[in-house]
């Protein structure tokens, strides 16, 4: 299941198997989706994380 967390005001969503962060949760939710399906990650689903600024 996908990870909601609010960082600086904003609503982010995280990819529990893998850790990447995302703006939309559908990308999460696709994210997780093929991380758990193939151990692996998609570039064309990663291309669409965001870097969380501490």
């Amino acid at each position: 299941m996908v990870r909601e967390i609010s960082k600086n005001q904003e609503r982010l969503y995280i990819c529990e198997v893998c850790d990447l962060s995302y703006e939309d949760r559908s990308w999460a939710d696709k994210c997780e989706e093929y991380c758990t399906k193939y151990s692996a990650c998609s570039l064309e689903i990663t291309k669409h994380a965001i870097q969380i600024k501490s």
